[in-house]
């Protein structure tokens, strides 16, 4: 068995792999950049490595710095985890080379599967059914408009390398192509140091089901069943499952084999996922072939009982298979939902911060960065957690993962946890009706809860004292910390003001009943609140809706149902007036991709003036009114930071009065 292995990599999946080595006595290393000096992948390891810089081409992408980690601390191993390096050739050469065991592929796999034009014609050579696209990726626009008349509109063009549906983007006809190439390259280039781009037929309501894997060097090779995969939301998972719902027998044993003889025919090695997709007329095909352990791979293990991680030490090692295939079953059912830092209410814009609060739920498998207050940056992907749920059948499975996203909180953070828990209340998807656009198309749907209100009522309640005997007669004067006011008949117990984004909220504190419970008026609607302190910490329901708050210097910090409220605690002599000025901000930190605007140039509103990457996505920065640019004060490659100024505008009616 291996004796000590260097993790390259950061976060929950750094803290996963780091578990089984514990289990088997393996010692590991922990690499860390200049952002994650703190981070709780570090803990538990005999050696922790700097590697560089926040950035992670300065760090994680680091190939000479993670393998002299490695050689210094005496290591005879490199386990990648997944995402940065874990799907790059040179790094598994680069790690080979110096004498050392890669836990994954080898560099030549790594490559064919790599490169999708070439995994399409491996498959088809094998038989596995493929769909019409480009013959070779590039990343000329010329080259992709004749691939994509020769496919036939609409098409989807697939970044080359990389992974986990980042960068993939429809094109409905030719007009869009040449952005749609520009963004798609632009992307590639940055997130994973290719720009080069596939077209492929796209079809428009597929089921996405994938097969794990696994081979060894003594020429075994098995599956471990499949994974639904179908709840995307831009080409990107956010919710999996083990086995896929509602599949029929002949159809699940046809994909198992393909992917077999997918992996067979290449003498495909440890861990790998074959990802197809399924048509509405049940015929499915190849995708893509990914050769590292996937985000999603937990829900298998819950099914089968096997340590994936386990078997990818062992095989690395030279050992063969633990389990042949007649050995290897599946009981129950399994669903995991991604948690990651972006709001929901603001287009699933990534959010990086302070978490001040964090507790997870510990009735399921939780896969977590951390379990403490810590900090998010803009460095990297925003996940910063998994909750896997494991019941008999499905629909336990979801109730108990909907029941487990009630119980975890997060402040300080905004997260997708409330988005997650109605996601998975949605009809279609308790039914099993799935396909890639479901969340897409829920989310267009999806009504706004007025949450503001119901947090302030719980803020409200929040300021009641923590003796009982101050509540003891309504008569006694009112309580709230921010305003009293002596027998008010409409809050004998006090008001409490806050603000939100929908402006100033009043809330009188009506009455405390027996049970504990605090009857609270806003906006002449009634809210029953119950409120226990813990500490700092403020808990309790309003209705039938679970929360935790707590007091922050400007106000309260709330999560209800999973969902992040922030209110300013405000008196009521503040005013209520708003300032205006003609300056276009960033809204997180990132790094300035693209400039759409010069000095001096006109521009409408909604036109886009800046684009912003942070945590693998895009933000376009758009006009928010017609103007003229007066000035820019960012730059392409400038790292910006949250509220940073970077267009200056005139009003067009303030300019044409100018002239």
């Amino acid at each position: 068995m291996l004796k000590r292995v260097l993790i390259a990599n950061r976060g929950e999946i750094a803290r996963r792999i780091a578990r089984t080595c514990r289990r088997l006595d393996v010692e590991y290393v922990a690499v860390y950049s200049d952002a994650d000096r703190t981070a709780a992948h570090l803990e538990g390891a005999v050696e922790s490595v700097r590697i560089g810089a926040g950035p992670a081409a300065d760090s994680y992408l680091n190939i000479a710095a993670l393998v002299d980690a490695a050689l210094r601390t005496g290591c005879d191993a490199v386990h990648p985890g997944y995402g940065f390096l874990s799907e790059s050739p040179q790094f598994a050469t680069a790690v080979a080379e110096a004498g050392l065991v890669y836990v994954g592929p080898d560099a030549a796999m790594i490559t064919a599967m790599g490169d999708k034009a070439t995994a399409r014609a491996l498959m088809a050579e094998a038989g596995v059914p493929i769909l019409p696209g480009s013959p070779d990726a590039t990343e000329s626009a010329g080259q992709l408009a004749l691939d994509a008349a020769e496919i036939g509109y609409p098409v989807i063009l697939k970044p080359v390398a990389g992974g986990g549906g980042k960068g993939m983007r429809v094109v409905e006809s030719e007009a869009e192509l040449a952005e749609a190439v520009a963004a798609a390259v632009r992307l590639g280039r940055s997130s994973f140091g290719d720009g080069r781009l596939l077209a492929e037929r796209y079809v428009p309501r597929p089921r996405h089901l994938e097969v794990q894997v696994f081979g060894d060097t003594h020429g075994n090779v098995v599956h471990l069943f499949e994974r639904e995969c179908s709840l995307q939301r831009r080409h990107q998972k956010v919710v999996e499952e083990a086995p896929a719902a509602n599949l029929p027998a002949g159809v699940r044993e046809a994909l198992l084999e393909a992917a077999v003889l997918g992996a067979r025919s290449l003498g495909y090695v440890n861990a790998g996922t074959f990802e197809f997709i399924l048509d509405t007329d049940d015929r499915f095909y190849f995708l893509e072939a990914n050769t590292r352990l996937q985000v999603e791979h937990p829900v298998t293990e819950e099914i089968t009982g096997v340590d994936l991680v386990e078997w990818q030490l062992r095989v690395a090692a030279g050992q063969a298979l633990p389990r042949e295939q007649h050995e290897i079953t599946a009981a129950g059912h399994a669903v995991e939902c991604r948690v990651y830092a972006e709001d929901p209410d603001e287009g699933f814009r990534p959010a990086p911060g302070r978490a001040e609060h964090v507790q997870w739920p510990d009735t399921i498998r939780v896969e977590a960065a951390f379990d403490h207050p810590d900090v998010v940056t803009a460095f990297y992907d925003p996940m910063i957690a998994k909750l896997i749920a494991r019941g008999p059948d499905r629909p336990t499975a979801l109730r108990q993962l909907v029941e487990a996203i009630g119980g975890t909180s997060v402040l300080g953070l905004t997260t997708n946890l409330g988005f997650l828990a109605e996601l998975l209340q949605e009809p279609q998807v308790v039914a099993g009706r799935l396909d890639t656009h479901l969340v897409d198309g829920f989310v267009a749907q999806a009504t706004h809860r007025d949450r503001a209100a119901q947090a302030a009522a719980c803020a409200a309640a929040m300021e009641l004292p923590a003796t009982g005997d101050a509540c003891a007669s309504p008569w006694s004067g009112t309580v709230g910390a921010l305003n009293r006011q002596d027998l008010d008949p409409c809050a004998p117990l006090g008001r409490v003001l806050t603000r939100d984004a929908g402006g100033a909220r009043e809330a009188w504190l009506t009455g405390l009943r027996g049970d504990g419970r605090v009857d609270v008026r806003l906006d002449g609607r009634p809210f029953s609140v119950s409120v226990a302190r813990q500490g700092g910490l403020f808990r309790g329901t309003v209705g039938d809706v679970a929360w935790t708050g707590l007091r922050t210097p400007g106000g309260f910090e709330l999560s209800l149902a999973g969902h992040r409220v922030s209110l300013a605690a405000r008196t009521f002599d503040q005013g209520d007036g708003e300032s205006v000025d003609n300056v276009v901000k960033s809204a997180m930190p990132g790094t300035v991709v693209g400039l759409g605007c010069a000095v001096g140039d006109r521009v409408a509103e909604g036109d886009v003036l800046v684009i912003v990457e942070a945590m693998k996505m895009e933000n376009r920065i758009l006009a928010p009114f017609a103007g003229v640019v007066d000035e820019v004060t960012c730059a392409l490659h400038d790292l910006v930071s949250a509220d940073q100024i970077l267009v200056h505008l005139t009003a067009e009616a303030d300019a044409d009065t100018d002239a």
